[in-house]
């Protein structure tokens, strides 16, 4: 109790000398204090504030190739979260079967991210077809064509025609294996879920 009487009797003293130094600035005031050491708290927070504006502006540069004369992959809003991909070909979906259907295109995936290949809530809901794999993952490291695991959910054969929406490509960003250590351990540590699984939080 003495020894922290003693560091705030000498934090008194510090800042009462502060305060003689700085023609008696009164030290109860942060943006005085601020400006008699030469700091402007607008321009602080103009910078901050622009700094965030510039981060949440930043575009990810994402490269393409198309192999084919199919158009270009495009998002149709800026809200959205995907773009279509489109077969390079006519192609015959069988009942209760899958196809594994062509884009003809490439990508440059940036490290730190992935591209989710996801069914078409249309595709799914008129026709029954499906991404099988759904979202089927691109790695980054991956360069060639992509290409889409359709899967027929009806008991009709099912036509693609060349140019046709297929499926959506996403670009999310994820812990690719440079930035993650698996670790082998004995045990690990319980949570308050621990080993409750399927319908544990119920229904």
């Amino acid at each position: 109790m003495i020894e922290k009487v003693k560091d705030l009797k000498e934090g008194l003293e510090i800042l009462k000398k502060i305060q003689l130094e700085n023609n008696g600035i009164d030290l109860s005031n942060p943006e005085s204090l601020m400006k008699s050491m030469g700091i402007d708290l607008e321009d602080i927070e103009n910078s901050f504030n622009n700094s965030i504006d510039t981060t949440l502006e930043t575009k990810v540069e994402f490269k393409y190739i198309n192999l084919t004369d199919n158009k270009d992959p495009e998002y149709a809003y800026e809200s959205d979260s995907g773009f279509d991909l489109r077969t390079t070909e006519d192609v015959w979906v069988l009942p209760n079967d899958r196809k594994l259907v062509p884009t003809g295109l490439r990508f440059d995936i940036p490290l730190g991210y992935e591209l989710q290949v996801r069914s078409k809530s249309g595709l799914a809901l008129n026709k029954g077809l499906m991404v099988l794999n759904s979202p089927g993952t691109v790695d980054s490291g991956y360069q060639g064509e992509v290409k889409v695991i359709l899967f027929n959910t009806t008991n009709q054969k099912i036509k693609l025609e060349k140019g046709q929406k297929i499926a959506q490509a996403v670009l999310c960003p994820v812990l690719c294996g440079k930035w993650v250590n698996l670790s082998k351990v004995e045990s690990i540590e319980e949570k308050d879920r621990n080993n409750k699984g399927f319908g544990s939080t119920g229904i």
